[in-house]
C-alpha cells in the first residue's frame, strides 16, 4: 500500500484547484492503480493545542493505570460563573508524556475519523472532558503507542489553544493505493504523480531531477564482492555512499516532514532517519543511514558465509544464509546490515550520532525477495527493492537526502 497526501502529490503533478481525494483516486484507477481508501479531511474541531498542567496516576481494579489529567487549552478552558476559567479534566490511558508537555486535545463537539464524535463522558470515576490524541486517532498513520507530544514533532512553539487541525494539516486528504508486484514504482509519490500525469495530461515535475556532484578521491571506500551471484546476476551493481558531518543529534526533523511521514503511515524518529524515509517515499529509492563513527573502511558488499549472525534493528539475532547479501565493513570482517532489507544494531544512528554515512544502492530484486522471505522480514525497503527500483535513482536519491540533512 502507498499513502499519498494530496499536497505532496501536487508538488509533482499539477492538480486542478479544489481537487478531492475521490477525484484523484478515480484518475489513478483509469491507469490501473487500485484505490484502497481516502484518509483525512474528516476531522472537525474543536481540536487544539493543550498543555499538561498536572496529572495523577490512578491504578484500576483491572490492573490498568490511567492518568487523570488537568490541561490548559487556552480560550477553550471551562468558563466559570464568576468569569474565571478552569482547565479541562481528561482521562488518558497513555503514559508517554510529562507535566508541561504540549499535546493535541480534542474537545466535546468534535468529530475524529471514523466518524467518531467526541462528547464528555464518565469513565474511571471521572467525567472526561475530551481526549488527548495519538497519531492514529487523528488519521495520521498507525502509531498508537502513545499520544502526540508536539516537542517530538518540532511544534513545541505552537501557542496553547491554537487550532491543531491547521497545525497538523488534518484538512489534507490522503489517497491510499494498492500497489501490485509489477508496479513497484508506485510505492512512491513520484511514481503515483507520474501515473496521474499520464491519466490526466497534467504537468509532471520530477523530484529526482537533481544535479549530482562527481565522486571525490577522499570518499568512503566501497567494494562490491559478490562471488556467488544468483542466476549469474550480481547482488549489487551500484552502491552510492555519501558522508554528512556535523549533524545535530538533538534537532528534530521539520514539522512539515514529520506530518508527511505520519500521513504516509510512518513514525518520525530523528532527523537522519526521517530524511531517509522521506526521500524513499518521495522517489521510491530505499536508503539507509549508518553512524559513521561506528564504521571502519572499506565497506564490502558480499554474500554471507554459513553460520554468520547479525542482530538487526528490531533487536533479533538472525542466523544468515549463504544466499543473503550483506553490507559489511572492516574489509568484510563485520556484518552491518541485510542488504536492501534492514540495518544492524551495531551501526544504527542514535541520539548521539553527529556524522552519518548515507547508503543508496541498486540490489538484485530476487536476492532481496528471498532474503526477506527467509527471515520473515518484510520492510519498507525490501518491498520496494524486490519489485525493482530504477537503476539511475541511487545517486540522485542520495543527493536529495544529503541536501535535506544539511538544510535542516
Amino acid at each position: 500500500m502507498m499513502r499519498v497526501p494530496l499536497p505532496w502529490l501536487a508538488e509533482y503533478a499539477a492538480l486542478p484547484a479544489g481537487a478531492t481525494g475521490e477525484q484523484v483516486a478515480a484518475d489513478l484507477v483509469r491507469v490501473g492503480l487500485e484505490e484502497e481508501g481516502i484518509h483525512g479531511g474528516g476531522v472537525t474541531g474543536p481540536l487544539v493545542v493543550g498543555r499538561v498542567l498536572e496529572f495523577v496516576d490512578e491504578p484500576q481494579k483491572n490492573g490498568k493505570v490511567i492518568r487523570w489529567c488537568s490541561l490548559d487549552v487556552g480560550d477553550l478552558n471551562i468558563e466559570n460563573a464568576d468569569g474565571t476559567r478552569s482547565p479541562r479534566g481528561i482521562v488518558c490511558g497513555a503514559h508517554n508524556f510529562l507535566v508541561g508537555d504540549k499535546v493535541v486535545v480534542v474537545l466535546p463537539g468534535a468529530v475524529l475519523p471514523g466518524p467518531f464524535p467526541i462528547a464528555a463522558r464518565k469513565t474511571y470515576g471521572h467525567v472526561s472532558d475530551g481526549m488527548i490524541c495519538s497519531a492514529r486517532e487523528l488519521g495520521l498513520g498507525d502509531d498508537h503507542d502513545g499520544i502526540i507530544r508536539l516537542v517530538e514533532w518540532g511544534l513545541d512553539d505552537a501557542p496553547v489553544g491554537a487550532d491543531a487541525i491547521a497545525l497538523l494539516g488534518l484538512g489534507e486528504e490522503t489517497v491510499e493505493v494498492n500497489v501490485t508486484p509489477d508496479r513497484g514504482y508506485a510505492l512512491s509519490v513520484r511514481g503515483v504523480a507520474r501515473d496521474y500525469a499520464l491519466s490526466t495530461g497534467a504537468a509532471f515535475t520530477d523530484p529526482a531531477a537533481v544535479d549530482v556532484p562527481k565522486p571525490t578521491d577522499d570518499g568512503f571506500e566501497v567494494r562490491l564482492a559478490d562471488d556467488a551471484p544468483i542466476h549469474g546476476v550480481p547482488g549489487c551493481d551500484r552502491y552510492v555512499a555519501r558522508v554528512v558531518r556535523g549533524v545535530d543529534p538533538t534537532r528534530p526533523s521539520p514539522a512539515w516532514m514529520q506530518r508527511r511521514l505520519e500521513q504516509a503511515g510512518m513514525r518520525p524518529i530523528s532527523l537522519a532517519v526521517d530524511v531517509t524515509n522521506y526521500v524513499m517515499l518521495a522517489v521510491g529509492q530505499p536508503l539507509h543511514a549508518f553512524d559513521l563513527h561506528r564504521l571502519t573502511a572499506p565497506i564490502v558488499v558480499r554474500r554471507a558465509t554459513a553460520g554468520e549472525k547479525l542482530t538487526t534493528l528490531d533487536d533479533v539475532e538472525r542466523t544468515l544464509d549463504p544466499e543473503d547479501l550483506l553490507i559489511t565493513d572492516d574489509g568484510g570482517a563485520r556484518v552491518l546490515a541485510l542488504a536492501g532489507v534492514m540495518g544492524g544494531a551495531s551501526s544504527e544512528v542514535t541520539d548521539a550520532t553527529t556524522d552519518v554515512l548515507v547508503e543508496a544502492a541498486h540490489f538484485d530484486p530476487i536476492t532481496i525477495a528471498r532474503t526477506a522471505r527467509r527471515h520473515k522480514l518484510s520492510t519498507e525497503a525490501s518491498r520496494r527493492t524486490e519489485r525493482g527500483v530504477d537503476t539511475d535513482l541511487a545517486d540522485r536519491a542520495a543527493e536529495r537526502e544529503v541536501r535535506l540533512i544539511v538544510e535542516h
